[in-house]
């Protein structure tokens, strides 16, 4: 039986509420995936750029999915997040104009150091999840979604595993990345993170990274600008298409390259103009 610890249910309704009193005109509205607020890297890019154009930015940080639906519905400026197929579908309707993908990291499966389950011995995440199943082990999913849910649920379907309520002791908060990876360290139990999150957390919940970087689990971020026809003050147009530029220039990418090094000693995200790096972490 499906465990289900929402504490944030209504977070999208909420938000859309809010974003409604805003004046439009005094600041350009960006819907957010949680995973680039929760790491920190937004507090680190958005000051040089607002301090360069004199555009305001108003961070609205839901999951994936709750910022794709903000985009197609106009109530929002610009989209960061973390969905390609979600995006490419979004891009199709026209109810966005551009996808940029600016940069990557890559999804972990982490869980207690002691590792009940076996996740460590997985060849892969397909193969772990297998592993988490037939142990019954505690696990949290943000139940979202999210990127990092969308994900979690296409690593499900290829175990052969329901996407909710897949095991005894599956569980879901309907909430973001550090709020799901505090709930499962009070849990010790298994998450499915993105390693930036999971890095700025990790203090807080004593879990391990127990999977290894693959294909399976790359993590590609992109900026997409909402149609200038759904975009009410025209001056906002020109805000969304120097915010995208902004994150492709090279002192942006630097930024983000070495994002991370000083508290963690490795970057949490990569830049995407570093390309043929090797997978990311995996140094």
């Amino acid at each position: 039986m499906q465990k289900c610890i929402r504490i944030a249910g209504c977070l999208f309704a909420v938000l859309c509420a809010s974003q409604t009193a805003l004046a439009r005109d005094d600041v350009l509205l960006l819907a957010t995936t949680t995973s680039v607020r929760d790491s920190g890297l937004l507090d680190e890019l958005l000051p040089a750029f607002e301090a360069r154009t004199g555009v305001r930015v108003k961070t609205i940080a839901v999951g994936t999915g709750a910022a794709l639906r903000m985009g197609a519905e106009g109530n929002v400026d610009v989209l960061l997040t973390h969905a390609p197929g979600a995006e490419e579908e979004l891009l199709a309707t026209g109810a966005v104009v551009s996808r940029e993908p600016f940069m990557e990291n890559y999804f972990v499966l982490a869980g207690p150091p002691v590792d009940p389950a076996g996740v460590r011995d997985a060849d892969t995440p397909v193969a772990a999840y297998q592993r988490l199943a037939a142990a019954s082990a505690p696990y949290v999913s943000r139940g979202d979604d999210s990127g990092t849910h969308k994900r979690e649920r296409s690593l499900l379907r290829a175990a052969g595993l329901a996407d909710s309520d897949a095991w005894p002791g599956f569980a879901q908060t309907g909430t973001g990345m550090g709020l799901t990876l505090q709930v499962a360290g009070e849990r010790r139990a298994y998450v499915l993170s993105d390693i930036g999150t999971f890095l700025a957390y990790s203090d807080r919940t004593g879990l391990a990274v127990l999977s290894q970087p693959s294909p399976e689990l790359r993590n590609e971020y992109s900026v997409l600008r909402v149609n200038p026809e759904a975009i009410r003050d025209p001056s906002h147009v020109e805000a969304a298409k120097k915010f995208a530029a902004y994150l492709q220039e090279p002192a942006t990418q630097q930024r983000i390259a070495t994002f991370g090094v000083a508290r963690f000693g490795r970057p949490l995200f990569r830049p995407l103009a570093a390309a043929g790096q090797g997978a990311p972490g995996s140094n």
